[in-house]
């Protein structure tokens, strides 16, 4: 059996190889859009059809990993910037409270033809920012492509004051949650 993460990030790629899984790569190129309103079933969706989308291109023994995350505030979905003016109105909304971070989980099994979706919430405090500390962590560059605007593993560990909750489902791969799922689902043990 073959392990196939269906995504990009380097972040998800990292928390895989930290823990010693052997796995490839093979991002997704479906279109992040959704019906759903509700965050828990914006990312179970988006998951499910990123890991779809690599399985449809294989066949064989594989596992097919697909995650999304998002950010929620205020009852609004934030997603990724699409410039600094966005990120720094993301952030702004943010500073000085408590959001939830929100990441799907899907596994495919092509031999079993089994798909399981499931997700993990952590809630997250971002510090009192001053528009100038805004605008200061903004020009570090690690708001693009990031649900929220900010990195917890970067220099966003500056800006976040305390989480309630999995660390790693905030960097973007609740690693926990996907054990979970491997071992109870698909017979797949990572201890």
């Amino acid at each position: 059996m073959e392990i196939v993460l269906a995504s990009g990030s380097p972040r998800r790629s990292e928390i895989l190889s930290n823990i010693g899984v052997n796995f490839s790569v093979m991002p997704s190129d479906v279109e992040e859009v959704t019906d759903e309103k509700e965050p828990e079933k914006i990312v179970m969706d988006l998951s499910r059809k990123k890991a779809s989308f690599v399985a449809e291109k294989l066949s064989g023994d594989f596992l097919i990993i697909g995650a999304d995350t998002v950010v929620f505030a205020d009852g609004i979905v934030l997603g990724k910037p699409k410039n600094k003016s966005d990120a720094f109105n993301m952030l702004r909304m943010l500073t000085g409270r408590w959001h939830q971070v929100y990441t799907g989980i899907t596994v495919v099994s092509l031999k079993q033809n089994k798909i399981v979706t499931e997700y993990e919430k952590t809630d997250v405090y971002i510090k009192s920012l001053s528009d100038e500390m805004i605008f200061n962590y903004i020009e570090k560059g690690e708001y693009i492509d990031k649900a929220g605007s900010y990195a917890i593993q970067g220099y966003g560990s500056l800006i976040v004051e305390k989480i309630n909750g999995d660390y790693y489902n905030v960097v973007g791969l609740p690693i926990s949650k996907l054990h979970d799922i491997l071992s109870r689902e698909f017979n797949v043990h990572l201890l």
